[in-house]
C-alpha cells in the first residue's frame, strides 16, 4: 500500500457553476442577444446565457426554454421574462424584455421603411434567400446543442423517447402541435416524476 497522495480531481472537465447576473449585466446581455439574433435570438440567448456567461447550465436552459415554449407568446420573449424574473424579479424581467425587443424594434422599423421604398429590387430577393439559409443553419446548430444533454446522460432518461415521439407526431404524422403536446406532456411529467 502506497502513502502517495491521491491525484487531485480534474476540475477543468466539470461544467462551470452558474453565476448570478446583476441588473445592468442582464440588460446589456439581452441587448447583445437582440442585436446578434439575426434569424432568431434563441441560439444567441443560449450562447450568451450558457456558454459565455455561465448563468445557467445547459439542462437548466432547456428546462427554462421548455417552460417558455409552453406559455403563450413568443418563445424568446417568454424566455427573457422567465430568466429575468429568476435573477432579478419584476425589474429583471422588465430589463431583459426591454433589452431584447428595444433595439430590434428600432432596426426593424428602419428596415421596413427601406424595404417599402426599395423592396422591388431583384438583388434584394437573393440577399433575403441567403439570409434565410443562414438562419435555418443557425437553428439546426442550436437544436443539436439543446438536444445533446437529453441524449448524453449517465442514467436512464425518458426525455429522448418523448422528443422522438414529438418529432414523429409533428414532423412525420403532421398532427397538430397542441394535440401532440397535450398527449405527451402528461406522460413526460409522469416519467420524470417517477425518475426522481
Amino acid at each position: 500500500m502506497s502513502d502517495s497522495p491521491e491525484p487531485a480531481p480534474n476540475l477543468t472537465a466539470q461544467e462551470p457553476q452558474p453565476q448570478y447576473p446583476k441588473p445592468g449585466e442582464l440588460f446589456r446581455a439581452f441587448i447583445g442577444i437582440s442585436l446578434s439574433g439575426f434569424g432568431g435570438a434563441l441560439a444567441w440567448a443560449r450562447r450568451m446565457i450558457v456558454e459565455r456567461r455561465h448563468w445557467m447550465t445547459a439542462e437548466e436552459f432547456n428546462e427554462t426554454f421548455a417552460l417558455s415554449q409552453f406559455l403563450p407568446g413568443a418563445n424568446t420573449v417568454n424566455l427573457a421574462v422567465v430568466f429575468g424574473t429568476r435573477f432579478g424579479g419584476a425589474t429583471g424581467a422588465a430589463l431583459a424584455v426591454i433589452g431584447l425587443i428595444g433595439p430590434p424594434l428600432v432596426v426593424v422599423t428602419g428596415v421596413a421603411f427601406l424595404y417599402e421604398r426599395y423592396g422591388d429590387i431583384a438583388i434584394l430577393g437573393h440577399i433575403l434567400a441567403g439570409v434565410a439559409a443562414a438562419a435555418v443553419g443557425m437553428m439546426i446548430a442550436m437544436v443539436v446543442k439543446m438536444t445533446k444533454p437529453l441524449f448524453i446522460t449517465k442514467r436512464w432518461n425518458s426525455a429522448p423517447a418523448i422528443a422522438i415521439l414529438a418529432f414523429i407526431g409533428v414532423a412525420i404524422m403532421h398532427w397538430p402541435l397542441p394535440y401532440v403536446f397535450l398527449g405527451l406532456a402528461p406522460v413526460s411529467v409522469m416519467l420524470a416524476w417517477l425518475r426522481v
